[in-house]
């Protein structure tokens, strides 16, 4: 900054000695304007000379040196320099970030995909390029979906939630399982990430394969251990003394057969996880149904049913049956004699819902993320004294997601718990609107 003072002090010291010099000038010409248009025309063109070369030396700066000049032009010269090399540092800097970028990306195992807001392919790392079969000249700036052709991805693709990623089954010719996750970034575009899935694929199916085949095996020799039993117990002539652990034989084969029943239902709900379109049932009268069963077989004489809403609901009668008796028969079981249960169907602007809410033992807060796991229990002794097969809540999970439906649950512990089945609006049909479909 003094520097710069100096340099603007000096220049208008050399002003003052051009007026000088040109005063002098004009009289000794005899005409004073004449001699200041003279020296001024001389600085002018000295000032035009300077700018002349500093133009030349920007036009070719990175072969040239910089003129020597000195006063303002000398500074700005020197400001320019300076504006120069901090601009190569920064472009350096950069170049050198984002060689290091592209150098880790290039590494991850997982493929890297920049897309922009029309979804177009700006930048992709190696191992998407393997992944996908991209090329690196050809695809630049085409939309993903003329290279991935699945209509689960387009789908996928076309959402605003992204929280999980989308599995894509492997091509005609292909067995390798994809995995696609969008990261939203920078306004409208998205970082996609592509994995190679197909071991976990491969195990999954093979765990699917297993539990569906062993308890198709499972079933018949239980099924004949039963009947032994059954008929060993029924025998008039058998010792009192025996009849004890054949009755704890019967229930823990009832049991078993319970379990073996749910995993089979478990393992037809895995063969597709697509939405289910379904056929219009009448909830009202199946929540009927299944109170009305409730009653005969439980001692909880409080079981109210509130209907708040007469809408039809489209979907698999039986998987829609098989989720709400095992929230009910829930209910039934940890709740107590002397306490009350309420099922309820209501629709509002946000869809249509089903709950069932107790008043019994109630589930501490830890447990109730992972109560859809497959035979997580809360207190296993006291589960399966209830007789409970572990898998129910699984059951209700699944047909959720047949229909495009959540399964939410709250719960006190020792005061109760509720929950509610909650179905988007495209699944709920008014009565009238199904006798003109059937008209």
């Amino acid at each position: 900054m003094q520097h710069s003072i100096q340099a603007w002090g000096r220049t208008a010291a050399k002003l003052a000695g051009a007026i000088v010099l040109g005063v002098i000038v004009g009289f000794m010409l005899g005409h004073v304007l004449a001699g200041l248009c003279l020296v001024f025309g001389a600085l002018l063109a000295w000032q035009l000379f300077n700018l002349f070369r500093l133009d030349y030396w920007l036009r070719a700066r990175s072969t040239r040196d910089p003129p020597d000049v000195d006063g303002i032009w000398g500074d700005v010269i020197t400001n320019v320099v300076r504006l120069h090399r901090r601009k190569r540092y920064h472009k350096q800097r950069l170049l050198r970030v984002f060689r290091e970028i592209r150098q880790s990306t290039a590494a991850m195992p997982d493929g890297v995909v920049v897309l922009n807001g029309q979804h177009e392919i700006l930048w992709f790392n190696r191992t998407a390029q393997r992944l996908i079969g991209l090329k690196r000249n050809a695809d630049l700036r085409i939309r993903i979906t003329n290279l991935v052709r699945d209509p689960e991805f387009a789908r996928y693709l076309h959402t605003d939630d992204f929280t999980d990623p989308v599995m894509i089954a492997p091509a005609v010719g292909s067995d390798v399982y994809l995995s696609f996750q969008m990261v939203p970034y920078g306004g409208d575009q998205l970082l996609m990430l592509v994995r190679d899935v197909t071991r976990q694929a491969r195990l999954e199916s093979m765990r699917k394969d297993f539990v569906a085949n062993a308890s198709h095996e499972l079933r018949s020799p239980l099924t004949v251990i039963a009947g032994y039993v059954e008929t060993l117990g029924s025998d008039p002539t058998l010792d009192p003394e025996l009849r004890p652990p054949l009755e704890e034989m019967r229930r823990q084969a009832e049991r078993m057969t319970l379990i073996i029943h749910d995993l089979l239902e478990l393992s037809k709900l895995d063969e597709s996880d697509e939405e289910l379109a379904g056929e219009p049932i009448d909830v009202p009268t199946l929540l009927a149904m299944l109170r009305k069963d409730l009653l005969s077989r439980a001692s909880h004489p409080l079981v109210s049913l509130r209907l708040d809403s007469d809408a039809l609901l489209l979907g698999d009668e039986l998987e829609i049956h098989s989720a709400f008796s095992n929230l009910v028969d829930n209910a039934a079981k940890y709740t107590p004699a002397g306490g009350s249960i309420e099922i309820r169907w209501f629709s509002d602007s946000e869809g249509g819902h089903f709950s069932v809410a107790d008043t019994g033992i109630g589930i501490p807060a830890e447990h109730i993320p992972r109560l859809t796991e497959r035979f997580y229990r809360v207190d296993p002794g006291r589960s399966r004294a209830t007789g409970g097969s572990g898998l129910g809540l699984a059951i209700v999970k699944h047909v959720m997601q047949h229909h495009g439906a959540t399964l939410t649950i709250t719960s006190v512990d020792g005061k109760g718990s509720t929950f509610m089945c909650s179905f988007p609006t495209t699944r709920l049909l008014r009565p009238r609107a199904v006798a003109s479909l059937g008209s």
